[in-house]
């Protein structure tokens, strides 16, 4: 059995892997609603690759909702992008904190289309 060791030990990180202008564009289709799930489902992945519960279920649940909940999510996947850029391997990934929090307050769409496209990374490495 020949098995290759990743880079970062890799964890039981639940596969949600969607096209970003898919999210985009659900997200405007359904006005918003989309978003709902698509935090839900964000928070499992992000919990699983930091090792810890980063984004509270009730707070990605409400925060598709709720508008100032909403910059609390991005703060708090900003808060993580650290974590989660040693497990994908890009540290440019760490300057997008504020730029998540900033379209998240103008276009949360816009901002899961980002958060989208850099957790399909954590899918595409070996």
């Amino acid at each position: 059995m020949d098995q290759q060791q990743p880079s970062a030990p890799r964890r039981n990180i639940p596969v949600f892997r969607n096209d970003p202008i898919l999210v985009l564009i659900l997200g405007f289709i359904t006005c918003g609603l989309y978003l709902i799930y698509w935090n839900i489902k964000t928070a499992e992945v992000i919990n699983a690759m930091v090792g810890r519960e980063a984004i509270p279920l009730l707070v990605a649940i409400v925060s598709g909702c709720c508008f100032p909940i909403n910059i609390f999510f991005y703060y708090l996947v900003g808060e993580n992008l650290d974590e989660i850029s040693k497990i994908v391997g890009d540290q440019s990934l760490r300057d997008k904190s504020l730029l998540l929090i900033i379209l998240g307050i103008f276009a949360p769409m816009v901002s899961a289309m980002i958060v989208q496209a850099e957790l399909n990374k954590v899918y595409d490495r070996p």
